[in-house]
């Protein structure tokens, strides 16, 4: 709780009355800016504020945390409008995400907290051993930063909390962007991670998100279960998720391609640890250009993925992005060996499977290939999936047979 924050002193924000009541009484984590009565006193409440959100007939729903400066005006954090929020309740909430964690994996390498999901909304905790990487992408974090780090400390153990406060989620809630270190010391080099029997290199510090995209994990293992003798392509590679997995499980050899050099370098070092490095070989380069000299030298491949950052984050940008997923499969489709394997993914939250499906379809078929769909898979099971809310379900993996 917030020195100025206590339960009867909270304002209230009101619903609109045709505002989906039910939704919310049935979980629904969000309101929108065009769901509540925003009055000159709501529009002037400080991002972050704790207030009591009210149906229309002013009967209390329960506590959220507001941002008026956000489509998402207010997310629901619990349904006593009198809850006190502070370190034991986010310890309560931390220590059910641990116990799920602690269920699903032997070593602490996973998604602590997966933000609605875990009932801890717009918060992404990534542990990495004794350090856990936490993007607070909620005017209500950052206001109660200290009891948050101090519970998470306690529940878990770890000791070096760092903030990560990139991303299109800050943005969005008009927040800053400056990372921080916010218990301990930031570790000096990059993290070694082992999952799915290989090796990969976690730059905490100044790699992408968190410094590790933990959610295909389950999709690298599907993948290196077709990796046995074959020649990969790996497209958008990052640090290597699945041409390492590959490599771990019998893959001949690996190719990696991305923009990022210093991503293909701990793809590298990866590949080394695992005395992999002789059937490593990274390439550097707008993965649509090498895909065209991919073609031009005929090259084939017995597993071909691409896991290509969100082409459609938002609805605004769905028809442009379902365009692309199409090219990357039209493009990728021709590099694969007669009996070989695609697979083809998407994280964007505005493209839903069906619609990222008829893109790869659209895309195999016009490069005149007849695909098997042999898996479909999703995020892993350390990112849980909200029903109530559609985009907790970003992650998409097809895996095809041509």
């Amino acid at each position: 709780m917030t020195e100025h924050d206590t339960a009867d002193a909270r304002p209230a924000i009101r619903l609109k009355p045709k505002a989906n009541v039910r939704a919310i009484r049935r979980g629904a984590p969000w309101v929108f800016d065009n769901e509540l009565v925003l009055d000159r006193r709501t529009k002037k409440l400080a991002p972050g504020t704790l207030a009591v959100l009210e149906d229309a007939e002013r009967q209390p729903l329960g506590l959220v945390g507001v941002n008026p400066n956000s489509r998402i005006t207010a997310r629901m954090l619990d349904a006593d409008s009198a809850a006190r929020i502070d370190a034991d309740w986010f310890a309560a909430r931390l220590s059910k995400a641990l116990s799920l964690r602690e269920r699903l994996y032997d070593a602490p390498y996973y998604r602590l907290v997966h933000a609605e999901a875990d009932g801890l909304p717009g918060l992404v905790v990534d542990r990495f051993g004794d350090t856990c990487v936490l993007q607070p992408n909620a005017a209500w974090l950052d206001r109660l930063e200290t009891p948050l780090v101090e519970a998470l400390v306690a529940v878990t153990g770890v000791t070096t909390v760092l903030k990560n406060a990139s991303g299109r989620g800050r943005a969005l809630e008009g927040l800053d962007e400056a990372d921080a270190v916010l218990r301990g010391a930031a570790p000096d080099a990059p993290v070694p991670v082992g999952m799915n029997e290989a090796i990969y290199m976690a730059d905490l510090t100044g790699g992408q998100k968190t410094g590790l995209f933990y959610d295909q994990r389950d999709n690298h293992a599907f993948a290196a279960r077709l990796a046995p003798g074959a020649r990969v392509l790996d497209v958008f590679s990052h640090v290597g998720g699945f041409a390492l997995a590959a490599l771990a499980n019998g893959a001949a050899n690996a190719l990696c391609v991305d923009g990022s050099a210093p991503a293909l370098a701990l793809a590298e070092e990866g590949a080394r640890r695992m005395g992999a490095q002789d059937r490593f070989t990274a390439r550097r380069g707008d993965a649509f250009d090498v895909l065209e000299a991919l073609h031009e030298d005929a090259a084939q491949f017995d597993l071909v993925i691409c896991d290509p950052p969100a082409f459609a984050p938002a609805k605004p940008a769905l028809e442009k992005g379902l365009r692309a997923y199409e090219r990357v499969a039209r493009l990728a489709a021709p590099r694969v060996a007669e009996d070989g394997y695609l697979v083809l993914c998407s994280c964007s939250h505005a493209a839903d499977l069906a619609s990222f499906t008829g893109a790869c379809l659209r895309g195999i078929g016009r490069a005149g290939r007849r695909a098997q769909l042999i898996h479909t898979g999703q995020a892993g099971a350390d990112h849980p999936l909200m029903p109530q809310l559609a985009e907790s379900g970003y992650l998409k993996a097809l895996f095809f047979r041509l």
